[in-house]
């Protein structure tokens, strides 16, 4: 989205310095920025500011600063962040009003990328990038849709009442999805209670003329569709567009059928992992209620582009099977990682397992859980800086670092399938690269 260095000091109460330039499209990160893009220096776990000159030198055609300008164009506003909120809701005025806002404890990533497929088969769609969901991400991903698009699908993120709702306040979506509610985050929120209040701030903020799209095998998300003046459609075993006959392949893609009120057909879903049926079935609902036919749907999710480091399947050197989710983790997105090891086909499964972050008093528990799981599955865990798997029983083995993790993995080939999961925190991406690499 192009934007005048006038328009945005408009916009943002902010003062105009340099010559009035164009840009397209706007980032925080000087280190991914392309060249013509607004540079917004945020003050964040590092302060934006630093990295002015670095923008400038990789081509920002503008920046919007708290302080004196360093040179090129800059807007001076009083806060960057405010500013930058503004943007984004500026933004929503030049897009068209097909704006999908999808939240939840787990699968939100997933839902957007499956959601964003299955748009993109009639309309120019844009999406967030990765899991750009928050206070900084959301406005991004707005001010980057292209000239031109017709859909926009935004996930929203919570680390606390209000921020949601925030969020809205920017995006103002049409479509609302909530996923689920579960333990992530839950040293912040204090309660899974406070999280399905949080998460259903996306509900509460649709228009009579909007739709909320909700879980109906989660009873917290169901139980929103009395916080809405919205229409309410519903997903899931017992929900209104549902899955039946699913059936997975050796590499954990779902076949079944989609049954739904405007009819059935069949989907051979291009995300692995019997719960991304699930979010499937929520993509596939807000495609419907889009106007899409059944064989749209069907197109987008056969073939949909995912976020890395989410349930990929690659193969050592050696032949063994690595299952990549290392994206992040929570106790409900950990157990199915689990399940979905225990389906593929292998004589030895192995988990590597990092630490389940933010679950606060809870933690202790929930990591004995799933060291139970693991043990009920049959599954071998090496448990890296998280010793608190061994707590439920069975084959854990506790170790300090990614090197002390290979060691403990030795050789694996052919008949192995090795998991690699953890909170974000953990890095536990580096062990997937270093087993794929050989």
């Amino acid at each position: 989205m192009q934007w005048t260095a006038a328009q945005i000091a408009e916009v943002t109460g902010g003062r105009l310095v340099g010559p009035d330039v164009v840009v397209d499209g706007a980032t925080q990160d000087s280190r991914g920025l392309r060249p013509g893009q607004l540079f917004v220096a945020v003050r964040a776990e590092r302060d934006g500011h630093e990295f002015i000159g670095a923008a400038l030198a990789a081509g920002a055609g503008a920046y919007l600063t708290e302080r004196a300008p360093e040179g090129g164009t800059a807007v001076v506003v009083a806060d960057t962040l405010a500013a930058l909120e503004a943007l984004g809701r500026a933004a929503i005025d030049r897009l068209p009003g097909r704006i999908v806002g999808i939240t939840g404890s787990v699968g939100k990533t997933s839902t957007k990328d499956l959601a964003a497929s299955v748009l993109a088969q009639r309309y120019a769609t844009h999406a967030s990038h990765r899991s750009f969901n928050n206070e900084i991400g959301v406005p991004l991903t707005l001010l980057g849709a292209p000239e031109g698009t017709e859909a926009v699908v935004v996930e929203m993120g919570a680390r606390g009442i209000g921020h949601v709702a925030d969020l809205c306040a920017v995006a103002r979506p049409t479509i609302g999805v909530v996923t689920a509610v579960g333990a992530a985050h839950l040293e912040l929120f204090g309660s899974i209670d406070a999280i399905a209040v949080a998460k259903g701030e996306l509900v509460e903020s649709l228009a009579a003329s909007g739709t909320a799209v909700l879980n109906a095998d989660d009873e917290r998300v169901l139980a929103m569709g009395s916080r809405t003046e919205a229409r309410v459609l519903t997903y899931g075993t017992a929900g209104e567009v549902r899955a039946e006959s699913v059936v997975l392949d050796d590499l954990l893609r779902a076949t079944f059928e989609l049954r739904s009120p405007w009819g059935s057909t069949t989907v051979v879903l291009g995300a692995r992992g019997l719960h991304n049926v699930h979010n499937a079935l929520a993509a596939a609902a807000v495609g419907l209620v889009e106007g899409l036919d059944l064989a749209e749907i069907a197109a987008g999710l056969a073939d949909p582009e995912l976020s890395p480091w989410r349930m990929e399947i690659g193969h050592t050197p050696t032949g063994a099977v690595v299952l990549n989710d290392a994206y992040n983790a929570n106790p409900v997105s950990m157990a199915a990682a689990l399940r979905s090891l225990a389906s593929l086909p292998a004589q030895r499964r192995t988990a590597v397992l990092g630490v389940m972050a933010e679950l606060g008093g809870t933690a202790d528990d929930e990591h004995a859980r799933i060291g139970a799981l693991a043990a009920e599955l049959g599954v071998r865990v090496i448990a890296v800086g998280a010793p608190g798997y061994a707590a439920g029983g069975g084959r854990v083995e506790p170790v300090a670092d990614v090197d002390e993790a290979v060691a403990a993995l030795g050789p694996v080939g052919v008949g192995d399938a090795v998991l690699v999961k953890a909170s974000r925190v953990a890095g536990l991406e580096r062990l997937a690269a270093q087993l794929l690499a050989g």
